[in-house]
């Protein structure tokens, strides 16, 4: 039985019971925002290939549970498929980001559209840009990049929305774009980094709160930070991240490999593709 529409999230690890995504139809490398896409950008996107990974990726995720719902890949927003940074749900409803750019702020309308016909709550932030794939939450903590994509401005602004949340900010280095490039939560007390991306004082201040899987420069270029969790002790992995999978296991850690090689060339992996709307205690 079709599970309805709920809106509760409280961090990035419980079981994930509800996800929105959207298929990679017309994924492709224009502008070039980041270094990944900068060392792709001349062989570009093999289309049929993306799908068929997009494909396997939700298949997996229909297997271990998660009620997987699309949008609507639209030909003019060849980011679409990273659903991540359009809008995260916290607690019980669901913030609609402001885009950096005007092409990616077209993609909130579908969101949005999507969100009213369901009847579900949500606000958006209209001060300044912030997205999605700087947000990450951990209860009543929430850790913010600082990035060109996500300002001071507008997270001064979300913090008057939740008063009732810790906001803690992290300044990332100019190479990286998103806070989950760099860093990224996979149980209550454990997380992936790759400690260059930040400074060093906000690396210390994460080591106070949990203990740190540290990812090497070789697989954070394949984003060994953007795994998913789907379950408690239950992450999704790029096969290719050999070492930082390895450690994870080694924490005690089930790593399910699925093959993203594709969709990574544009810079984003499993959590950017993903805008988790449910998961369950």
């Amino acid at each position: 039985m079709k599970l309805a529409h709920k809106i509760v999230c409280h961090n990035e690890y419980d079981r994930l019971k509800q996800v929105i995504v959207t298929p990679p139809t017309h994924m492709r490398i224009e502008e070039v925002i980041n270094e990944t896409q900068k060392h792709y950008q001349d062989s570009n996107i093999d289309i049929d290939k993306a799908l068929e990974q997009h494909r396997y990726f939700q298949k997996v995720m229909r297997d271990h549970g998660v009620e997987v719902i699309e949008i609507e890949p639209r030909s003019e927003l060849n980011e679409q498929v990273f659903t991540r940074d359009i809008g995260v749900t916290i607690g019980t409803q669901v913030i609609v980001s402001q885009m950096a750019t005007d092409l990616r702020e077209r993609e909130t309308v579908y969101l949005k559209k999507f969100l009213v016909e369901n009847n579900m709550a949500h606000m958006e932030i209209m001060i300044d840009s912030i997205e999605g794939g700087d947000v990450i939450l951990d209860e009543e903590r929430i850790w913010i990049g600082v990035s060109d994509r996500t300002t001071e401005i507008a997270i001064q602004s979300l913090q008057q929305f939740l008063p009732n949340y810790q906001i803690e900010t992290i300044d990332l280095k100019n190479e990286i774009l998103h806070l989950d490039c760099t860093f990224n939560l996979v149980g209550p007390n454990l997380a992936l980094i790759y400690r260059e991306g930040i400074l060093e004082a906000d690396y210390q201040r994460l080591n106070e709160h949990y203990q740190l899987i540290e990812v090497d420069s070789e697989e954070q270029f394949t984003l060994g930070t953007n795994v998913l969790s789907i379950a408690p002790g239950k992450v999704i992995s790029l096969p290719e991240n050999k070492r930082t999978n390895q450690k994870l296991r080694e924490a005690g850690l089930e790593v399910i490999e699925v093959p993203f090689n594709e969709i990574i060339k544009s810079g984003g992996s499993f959590r950017c593709c993903t805008m988790p709307i449910y998961r369950e205690k």
